[in-house]
């Protein structure tokens, strides 16, 4: 190509006697000859995710009934044929109580998503902290997390008391990400926002004071104090990021600012707030402003709840007070509730492999960890717990597979795909969910 062509290359002109300038969109020939990585080499950075709702599925209805590679799609799996390449669908794996008292709603979120059963004396970080401190750290945010049924419920944590709150609004999203601290990573200029150069200054002179205010001070007192210079740390990194220019992401386009929408439990409601998510966390990966997000759908015992349209009743009150219907062989109003909740995955899925990154999508870039509190909630079982991974993660994952490990700890999913983003951890879980098995079939 004769022209000088690069990512940060301008069209200037003028316009009513005033100089404007007009970004090249993303061009094919920015990246290398297989569409994988940029021109220059460098790997399109890897992404992370997690996507979580109540309530689960009906015990029968889900599992493929082919092991292995080239699995047929059961009942309530059919609507993710699409990307069934890029599925991978894990069953018969357990939560070990080890002698502890179930929380029917928390214990198997919680043994899914930081390997530990909760009991009321702390916990470990969540699996998607652990990612981001290996992928995460060189984004504006990072991690994003969302809900959508109105709730602010979440299971991405730094410890059992430093939760990562979801947003449950569209709009405080898109002016949270795409809001005046936004800098765009492909303008050709860049210039550091002087409130950011003030509130760096004003941290580092606070942290020069911390080791004298920790002296003298008890343990418990030492343990408060470190969790909150963590979260003092993670700032000032974000607005060290602030003061730098950002590097080049040839797929970022400045989403459509988005309408206020409804919020609220109602299925409709959760639906469409949950695609309005999808797109901004997409454009958000595009425009490499994080690398890990979190989805929470619908919540379950304790959290905010889809609901039939019109009614009162939520998705927990039905599992327990509705019959089995002799001729389906399930609960019906709760069946189409678990419908509707897949139908927000599925939407994510779409968006994911609708953004094209030459002749990839971002959802060859992310893989996302899907996972429920219940095996089977009518029982509030933890047995046989409906586990999947969606995306090809940059190909340090496969797709395509049902594996069936009956009664391994589920934590297995979630080593599987630690080590497949690079962390440096060999084995996860405590006492009998405790596990050092990755599973091989589905990684690169």
């Amino acid at each position: 190509m004769s022209m000088n062509m690069n990512r940060r290359r301008v069209l200037r002109g003028m316009m009513n006697g005033a100089a404007v300038t007009v970004g090249i969109p993303f061009l094919d020939c920015f990246l290398d000859s297989n569409g994988t990585a940029l021109a220059s080499g460098q790997e399109l950075p890897v992404a992370f995710g997690t996507w979580v709702q109540g309530l689960g599925f009906n015990p029968g209805f889900w599992e493929p009934k082919v092991l292995g590679k080239g699995y047929t799609n059961n009942t309530q799996f059919e609507m993710l044929n699409p990307w069934k390449d890029k599925i991978n669908i894990f069953s018969g794996m357990k939560v070990f109580l080890d002698g502890k008292s179930a929380s029917p709603h928390n214990t198997g979120y919680q043994v899914c998503s930081m390997g530990d059963i909760p009991d009321g004396k702390g916990s470990p970080p969540s699996l998607d902290n652990i990612i981001a401190d290996t992928i995460g750290t060189r984004t504006r945010f990072r991690s994003l997390e969302v809900s959508a049924d109105g709730g602010t419920s979440s299971w991405s944590r730094r410890s059992a008391t430093a939760i990562n709150a979801s947003e449950p609004s569209p709009v405080a999203l898109y002016k949270r990400i795409f809001g005046p601290e936004f800098k765009d990573p492909n303008s050709a200029t860049f210039e550091p926002d002087p409130q950011d150069m003030a509130r760096k200054s004003v941290l580092s002179y606070v942290g020069e004071q911390r080791e004298d205010l920790l002296k003298g001070l008890g343990a418990a007192d030492k343990a408060r104090l470190d969790e909150y210079f963590t979260a003092v740390r993670g700032l000032e990194n974000q607005l060290d990021l602030q003061l730098q220019k950002p590097a080049s992401m040839p797929n970022c386009k400045m989403p459509t600012p988005v309408e206020e929408a409804r919020l609220g439990a109602d299925v409709n409601d959760a639906l469409a707030n949950g695609k309005l998510h999808s797109q901004l966390l997409a454009h958000a990966l595009a425009c490499g402003q994080t690398r890990v997000i979190n989805v929470a759908f619908s919540g379950s015992g304790g959290g905010a709840l889809i609901r039939l349209p019109g009614s009162t009743q939520n998705f927990h009150q039905w599992t327990h007070e509705e019959g089995i219907d002799p001729k389906l062989g399930y609960q019906p109003n709760c069946t189409w509730l678990m419908g509707k909740c897949l139908e927000g995955f599925r939407d994510m899925l779409a968006i994911l492999e609708s953004t094209k990154e030459g002749d990839h999508t971002l959802l060859d870039r992310i893989v996302l960890y899907y996972f429920t509190d219940n095996g089977y909630a009518r029982l509030h079982t933890l047995d046989n717990m409906p586990t999947m991974t969606a995306g090809l993660a940059n190909g340090r994952i496969k797709g395509g597979f049902h594996i069936a490990d009956q009664g391994a700890p589920v934590t297995r999913v979630g080593l599987t795909v630690m080590q497949a983003m690079g962390v440096p951890m060999n084995t996860w879980g405590t006492l009998s969910n405790q596990t050092g098995k990755t599973i091989t079939e589905i990684t690169a």
